[in-house]
């Protein structure tokens, strides 16, 4: 008789669906929340059938005021319920912002631990899908900056239901953003039992020894594609996705620099003030002594996010993430 464990081939925004129905069936303290979420299953059907199965005091289809739902949230989760309430588009949570760093991310402190703020505050997020203004920004940054905020951003269907499960179950709040430009694009086996992705740990998607490419989300599939069509020409480029950004996994960064002595970060966010210059200044702090080169950013302009064809300018592509590896190893 077999003893391996059942899965599912899914796409992302099914494992993010297939994390919901178990944290729901497992904690009835877990309360999804939004515009939408409930009878039509969300903008992207990421809650489809959670409101049929657990009914509408669990799955609460909510006004469009997305500082009332953050702060609803907050209320709720403070008294001992773990509600995720998602934001349509990562784009729309600035109406938010207030409720999410002035209360959410302190609410701990504030209260000399009194009260927890176990709120997992789920948007999609980036662009590449032809979306007009305000539903495709790259705002990670923003919140990683703000202590007492966990931000996560998965890259696999399997890594995305035990990032979110861990995300419900861990007591601070976390910013769960949804690459929605790959919630489609792939399936992936993903078990169907219940299990969790530590946050704050990267992954290793390829080993190699010439340069360490850093890099997350979406972005993650075509720096693989860029480290395979490099390998061709000679160079052996080691990705690492960082999954979680705060807290980051330093040293995952200091090890994958330490081996290779060459980097290049790769994120669709604007290059200025953009993470990119934090893993770097992170580098040159903890394993300066190892560098063979300036580290390269290949990531988005510093523009407002542009509209249709332009995507595929501004994003980082295969052709554009292999010349920033080549200028980190030929330099």
């Amino acid at each position: 008789m077999s003893t391996e464990a059942s899965t599912q081939s899914l796409t992302l925004v099914q494992a993010v669906r297939d994390g919901l129905y178990g944290e729901m069936e497992r904690d009835e303290d877990v309360i999804v929340m939004g515009e939408d979420v409930g009878k039509n299953g969300g903008v992207f059907r990421a809650t489809q059938g959670l409101h049929e199965e657990f009914g509408g005091d669990r799955v609460v289809d909510t006004p469009l005021a997305e500082s009332g739902i953050v702060g609803t949230a907050i209320g709720m989760a403070a008294y001992g319920l773990r509600p995720v309430p998602e934001i349509q588009f990562s784009g729309f949570m600035y109406p938010a912002f207030d409720q999410i760093v002035s209360h959410a991310a302190r609410l701990r402190t504030r209260s000399r631990g009194r009260y927890h703020c176990p709120l997992t505050l789920r948007a999609p997020y980036g662009g590449g899908i032809r979306a007009p203004e305000h539903h495709s920004e790259s705002k990670e940054a923003f919140y990683v900056h703000e202590p007492g905020l966990k931000v996560v951003v998965p890259s696999t269907p399997r890594d995305t239901k035990g990032l979110l499960t861990a995300a419900i179950r861990d007591p601070d709040p976390v910013v769960f953003l949804e690459p929605k430009l790959i919630y489609r694009s792939f399936r992936e086996d993903v078990p169907d039992e219940s299990y969790t992705v530590d946050l704050g740990e990267a992954k290793t998607r390829r080993e190699g020894s010439d340069v360490s490419v850093f890099t997350w989300g979406a972005m993650t599939r075509p720096t693989l594609e860029a480290a395979e069509e490099l390998a061709e020409e000679g160079i052996d480029a080691e990705v690492v996705d960082l999954r979680t950004l705060s807290p980051m996994d330093t040293d995952a960064i200091v090890e994958s620099f330490k081996k290779t002595g060459r980097a290049a970060v790769v994120h669709e966010a604007p290059k200025t003030g953009g993470l990119a210059g934090e893993i770097i200044a992170t580098i040159q702090e903890e394993v300066l002594l190892y560098q063979e080169a300036p580290i390269t950013r290949v990531t988005g302009f510093d523009v407002p996010y542009p509209l249709y064809a332009l995507e595929d300018y501004y994003l980082p592509e295969p052709a554009r993430i292999k010349d920033g590896i080549r200028e980190a190893v030929e330099f």
